[in-house]
């Protein structure tokens, strides 16, 4: 028998690893109890995030120079999730905006709140 998880406040690493990979399997759920399950996977995730990461008051293209040092990626790493080297250059040199794709798969490489990498910030022209 294939029993849903009980879900309960995340405390530790392995459990919000735990929630974020069921969380990948019921993303697409637009009703029914998968998505009842995905909207509070998000409620949970998120006020872990907000309670263990302490994160630098940065625009997001900083937040992901910093955390690209931190894991010691290049901009080709982010291509290869991403899949478009020069869309990926223009972001990091502030000459075009995240796009929603970008926000979800960086967000997951980077180990990033998505709401992180949703604030504005400037481009140059």
């Amino acid at each position: 028998m294939n029993e849903k998880p009980q879900w309960f406040l995340i405390e530790t690493e392995q459990e919000y690893e735990q929630a974020i990979a069921r969380y990948e399997a019921v993303k697409h759920a637009t009703t029914g109890e998968d998505h009842k399950e995905k909207l509070l996977l998000v409620h949970l995730i998120g006020d872990y995030e907000n309670r263990s990461w302490d994160l630098p008051d940065v625009d997001p293209v900083e937040m992901i120079k910093i955390r690209m040092d931190d894991f010691g990626y290049k901009a080709v790493d982010l291509a290869n999730v991403y899949g478009d080297k020069g869309t990926v250059s223009k972001v990091l040199n502030y000459k075009q905006p995240l796009s929603l794709a970008m926000i979800r798969k960086f967000s997951v490489l980077l180990h990033l709140p998505a709401g992180e990498l949703l604030k504005e910030y400037q481009l140059v022209e």
